[in-house]
């Protein structure tokens, strides 16, 4: 993508074309993300084995606990790179993006050692017990010990070719390798094929990041001279200003998705003690809702490149006008798919285990949890703004008023009030009250006068 072609899709381009250009993509890898996982759902679910599904369910947390790297490297460098973009400073965008690939190369080797090394205890905080230990460690072995590193890189090289405009290459990596994901899938997880239960899962989903990492390389290659990606060690930043700037995006983020492992790991392990059919039936209900929540994220993600580039260039009315449009687009929209799930939900969770008990548990969680859903777009939205304005203490404040203040004392509460089905309520209430606390803060942004940015 040439310059000035970047320049009008920040600069000039009608917002609602702008927008488009830049969630679409966002939003459609995002979408096929979370088939690619219900895939993996589906088709051990099709084994009709509660330990196969549970198995995928317990391990979910560790997986999750990726988007903490993710985060830190992801979401911090291409924050700064696009700020950079903004000021037309094209050397820290180069700089900035060397220092995100490196340091996510490195703490995904950390992460698969780490989790390898500890794998007992691990699983026993992760909630598997004898019935489910070797299955859950069966799927560990694929998606962690070997498959860390091509997971944490595929994310976060599409967040850094994103960060300059190119959504659509991003999202096609992206896509390519949950496409293929969802083709594999059979083969390894059926009796017909390769026979290796949930272990076929972790299997495919491996592969399929590992070429997702190599469509990333090639269209680097095949863009050099044209792009301000890079990733020549010799173009990692030291500078103390760029090196701060992405860890004060990225460690708030990453702190969020590590305290988003940390309430999954608690919401499963008081479901563990309900028996395999309940694990199972939280994890399909938890599935489904993925689908709503990311294409929130994908649209909330997709604006970011927008909404710090306006920032950092001063042009605040298009910064607000872009956020506005967003929130008028997405918020009828999850009204619409809250009555759908509400009223659909045995039909949903049917789909992927066809067992009376798990069903039983599946509509009533489904239906406890998609009331959250319109509170968090807002949410989303509120802290993707943070993000993009290089706000990482106000995005860090919300992380802990998510998890430690609201949602994981209200899974003790709920659970007392209503055992097992209370579970399901704890993070709509917490979406609720973080809602009303985002319209807050971004009704502030938008009062504030431009100011210098660093």
């Amino acid at each position: 993508m040439k310059k000035d072609s970047k320049e009008y899709l920040f600069e000039s381009m009608p917002i609602p074309q702008a927008i488009a250009q830049m969630s679409i993509p966002m939003v459609l890898s995002s979408l096929v993300m979370v088939f690619y996982n219900l895939a993996d759902t589906y088709f051990v679910g099709m084994l009709n084995d509660p330990i196969q599904n549970a198995a995928v369910t317990l391990a979910y947390p560790v997986l999750l606990a990726f988007n903490a790297v993710n985060n830190l490297f992801g979401v911090g460098t291409s924050s700064m790179m696009s700020r950079a973009l903004g000021m037309k400073e094209h050397d820290k965008v180069r700089k900035s993006s060397a220092f995100g690939f490196y340091g996510a190369a490195a703490s995904g080797v950390l992460f698969a050692v780490l989790c390898t090394l500890f794998k007992g205890p691990l699983l026993h905080v992760l909630g598997a017990d004898a019935m489910t230990m070797k299955a859950t460690q069966q799927y560990l072995f694929w998606t962690v010990s070997w498959g860390a590193v091509p997971a944490i890189l595929n994310v976060v090289m599409a967040y850094m070719v994103r960060a300059e405009g190119a959504a659509l290459h991003a999202s096609i990596g992206t896509m390519t390798g949950c496409l293929l994901n969802i083709v594999l899938d059979p083969f390894f997880i059926m009796p017909w094929g390769f026979n290796m239960g949930a272990a076929g899962a972790g299997c495919a989903t491996f592969i399929s990041n590992c070429v997702a990492c190599l469509y990333y390389f090639i269209l680097l290659y095949k863009k050099r001279g044209k792009t301000d990606v890079c990733v020549d060690p010799r173009q990692i930043a030291r500078e103390k200003n760029i090196i701060l700037g992405i860890l004060g995006v990225g460690i708030p983020a990453s702190i969020q998705n590590l305290l988003n492992v940390t309430g999954m790991t608690l919401l499963n392990n008081f479901t563990a003690f309900y028996g395999a059919e309940a694990v199972a039936a939280m994890g399909v209900s938890g599935k489904l809702t993925l689908v709503p929540m990311q294409v929130v994220m994908g649209t909330s993600q997709g604006i970011m490149p927008l909404v710090s580039y306006n920032y950092a260039s001063g042009n605040r009315k298009r910064m607000k006008s872009s956020i506005l449009f967003t929130v008028g687009i997405i918020v009828p929209v999850m009204t619409l798919v809250t009555v759908g799930y509400y009223f659909g939900a045995e039909q949903l969770i049917r789909l992927f285990m066809d067992n009376q008990t798990i069903v039983a548990y599946g509509v009533r969680f489904l239906r406890a949890s998609c009331f959250g859903l319109v509170f968090i777009c807002l949410d989303f939205l509120g802290v993707g703004v943070f993000q993009a304005l290089g706000r990482g203490k106000s995005a860090f404040v919300f992380a802990i008023m998510r998890k430690i203040i609201l949602e994981i004392p209200a899974l003790f509460l709920f659970n007392r009030l209503m055992p097992l089905y209370g579970l399901a309520y704890a993070q709509p209430f917490a979406e609720m009250v973080l809602a009303v606390a985002s319209i807050i803060m971004l009704r502030r942004i938008f009062a504030e006068k431009p100011q210098p940015v660093e």
